[in-house]
Formats: C-alpha cells, structure tokens, sequence
C-alpha cells in the first residue's frame, strides 16, 4: 500500500461548521428521546426502534463534537476514547437505521406478526455486533490518530496501523455501503406494496368528492418512504468519496467542501431525523407545538387560546361511504 497523505489542516470555519452540526444533531436526538417519554400513546413499535437509533445518534454526536473540538493531532488515550465512541455509535447508527427499514418491511410487505423475539434480534445485532468490532479493534490498538484524511478532527483507525483499510472496512464502511444498497431496495418494495394496496383498494371503493381529505396523509407518508434512504446517502455518501479518494491515494481528498460535507453528514444524522419524525410528522408536531404553548400558558386559560388558535383545524366530517384513512395508512405514518 503506498505511503499515506499528508494529514489534513482543519480551518476553524470548518471546524465551526461541524461543531454546530454536531450540537443540531444532539437537539434533534435528545428532542426524539423527549417525545417518546413524553407520550406513552406514540410509543408504536417503530418509533421504539427510533429512539434506539437516536440514542445512538446521541452518542455519536457527542463523541464526534469532543473530536472536532480537541482536533486531535496524534494517538492519546482520549483520542483512543473517543474513537471508540464513535466508532461503537456511529456503527450501532447503521444498524438500527436498517433495522427500521427490516421491521417495516417484515409488518407492511410480509404481513408477518412480530414479537419481543425480533426486538431482541435487533438489540443483539444492532448493539452487540458494533460493541465486537470496537472492543476487537481497542484490543489490537487499531484505534487512533488518522490525520483527518477519513475524517474530519476526530480520531477512527490508527494511521500507523499496517491492515488499516481492513478496520476501516469493519468500523464502519462495510455498514455503511450495505446500508447504501438495503435501505433503497427495502423502502422501494414497502412503497410498491403499499401503492398496490391502494390501487386495489380503489377497485372496491368509488372514490368520491370527499376523497381527497385525505390524500395529502397517503401523499405525506410516500415521500416519507423516498426520502429515507434517500436522505441518509446524501449525508453519508461523502465519507464514502473520502475513503475511496484515500485509498487512492489522491489529494482531493483534502478539498475543503468535500471536508465540511463529510463531516456534516457524519454528525447530522439526528438532526435529519428530527426533521423527518418530529417537525414533519403531523401527530408528533402538534402534540409537541401544544405542550410547549402549554408550558408558556395557565392550564386554565389553555382551552380558551387553544380553539381561538389557527395552527390546529378542526377535521371535516367524514362520509361513511368513504374508507376511513386509518385503514389504509402505513406504519410509518405515525413515524
């Protein structure tokens, strides 16, 4: 393998840029977390696994802000640290992502019942694959110093280490393109099942005048099912162009917009969750805008404000003849 670059000089736009993703990016989890211990109702089986992802969204933007902060430019037990951190929670990240699209796609397309036992599946996988790997990797001192060139302040696998791309492989980049190719596959097929299950629907239903009440909740929850995937390869894709772009051997590896959307899409994972399951799903939204007028008003005067207030309309009545939308709506809907 031929002698590694030079490392790369982080510049503190750069690094101020990744810091603040780093903090969006812990709001957005700690916010998730919030709602579920807020609302028992909302705890479905999906959003569960939600909150595991976000846990590890949590602790990855915390190991990664101590990084970017500390810029670390040689091996050191907290560079060790919190490469350990990160990498355990930025691969965990990968594996609850998946298992998300697994369940949804187990419950919608295969219509199969799920129990604690697939629950359980998912925390063996999806926390003890990733523990492995990095206890593996301390042990046999692959963690360390990597001169940004795979990263962006942070400490991954140790530069000096001999079998280096093979770790980096196991600490996250084998995740991470199995993800590339799983997550759209697995939500194509869900979006495919459901659009069948509409379409035939339709066959029994007449659609009538009142119909479109709730188009735009189908609407919704289809875009929902594009933008997953696609949301999370536009984040993490740039990592990937790094890493390929280092084993090449090729300063471009060290552009500065190539530094700064790596290490954005690194950190803003539970940023870009947050947008999607909170402020973009409706029943979350609107519990979340009551309970903070709540908090700002009387108990007592809240019902006043509340039916004066233009943020929250009232539904229209719905014809019987028309299928109620509960039915056909997927689980992500509440997602």
């Amino acid at each position: 393998m031929p002698a590694p670059l030079p490392p790369t000089e982080l510049y503190a736009s750069e690094r101020v840029v990744v810091l603040l993703s780093c903090a969006l990016s812990f709001l957005g989890s700690s916010l998730l977390v919030c709602t579920h211990a807020l609302w028992p109702e909302l705890r479905t089986r999906p959003r569960q696994l939600l909150l595991y992802l976000s846990l590890a969204d949590l602790l990855s933007a915390l190991s990664y802000f101590y990084g970017v902060l500390r810029d670390f430019d040689r091996t050191s037990w907290d560079c060790v640290l919190q490469g350990a951190l990160s990498t355990f929670s930025n691969t965990s990240s990968f594996f609850w992502t998946m298992a998300v699209a697994v369940y949804l796609y187990i419950t919608i397309v295969r219509g199969s019942p799920t129990g604690t036992s697939l629950l359980c599946c998912f925390h063996v996988m999806s926390w003890g694959i990733p523990l492995g790997i990095t206890v593996a990797a301390v042990a046999l001192k692959k963690i360390g110093y990597d001169a940004s060139n795979v990263s962006v302040g942070w400490c991954w696998v140790n530069l000096d280490a001999e079998d280096r791309v093979l770790w980096m492989l196991l600490t996250g980049k084998v995740w991470e393109i199995l993800a590339y190719v799983t997550l759209p596959v697995l939500y194509l097929l869900i979006k495919k099942h459901i659009n069948r299950a509409h379409a035939a629907l339709s066959e029994y239903r007449p659609i009538l005048s009142r119909a479109p009440a709730f188009q735009p909740q189908t609407s919704i929850a289809d875009k929902k099912l594009i933008l997953i995937p696609v949301i999370f390869i536009i984040l993490r894709i740039w990592s990937t162009v790094r890493f390929i772009l280092t084993l090449c051997n090729s300063p471009a590896v060290q552009n500065s917009v190539l530094v700064v959307l790596h290490g954005i899409g690194n950190t803003f994972q539970g940023g870009a969750n947050c947008i999607m399951f909170v402020l973009c799903t409706r029943v979350v939204r609107t519990r979340l805008f009551s309970y903070i007028c709540c908090c700002r008003y009387d108990e007592s005067d809240w019902p006043l404000r509340r039916s004066n207030s233009n943020w929250q309309c009232p539904e229209p009545p719905r014809s019987k003849d028309v299928p109620d939308p509960e039915r056909t709506k997927p689980l992500l809907s509440s997602t």
